[in-house]
């Protein structure tokens, strides 16, 4: 009886450590995309959040590459700026973040002039939910 119950512990445990772990998508995979790929997901998850039409597809990927493009310029200058040392003043942090919101408001402008109000509404709502998701993300770190 004693070494019934032995075999069958061992054999649930063995077979625990047998499962097949599925792969969780983490931050190290996204990173390993280039620029122009994450841009393509992203609009594919916009056009079929959004329910896009071909000519808003185009449109709204100009802009996803604008933006794309002008993170690129700020991350390039802030590496730069991080491996010199430099710490920023806070004139210069103020700058920032009013550049960061005056193309975040650029963007926006954009989008509202290509979505249909419906469609630029469930777009603001996925960018609150997303907002949420990454605080959440960050509380539990």
């Amino acid at each position: 009886m004693k070494n019934l119950i032995i075999a069958l512990v061992l054999v649930m445990g063995i077979s625990g450590f047998a499962q097949e772990a599925t792969p969780k998508p983490n931050r190290a995979n996204i990173e390993k995309m280039t620029p122009e790929q994450r841009q393509q997901k992203h609009l594919a998850y916009l056009t079929k959040e959004l329910g896009l039409d071909v000519k808003q597809q185009e449109a709204v990927g100009k802009i996803l590459a604008e933006k794309s493009a002008k993170a690129q310029d700020l991350k390039a200058q802030k590496d730069t700026r991080k491996a010199s040392g430099d710490r920023m003043t806070t004139e210069e942090r103020t700058a920032f973040k009013n550049t960061m919101q005056a193309e975040k408001a650029d963007t926006e402008a954009k989008m509202k002039s290509v979505l249909s109000a419906d469609q630029y509404q469930k777009w603001i709502d996925l960018r609150a939910e997303n907002k949420e998701k990454m605080k959440e993300r960050r509380a539990g770190m």
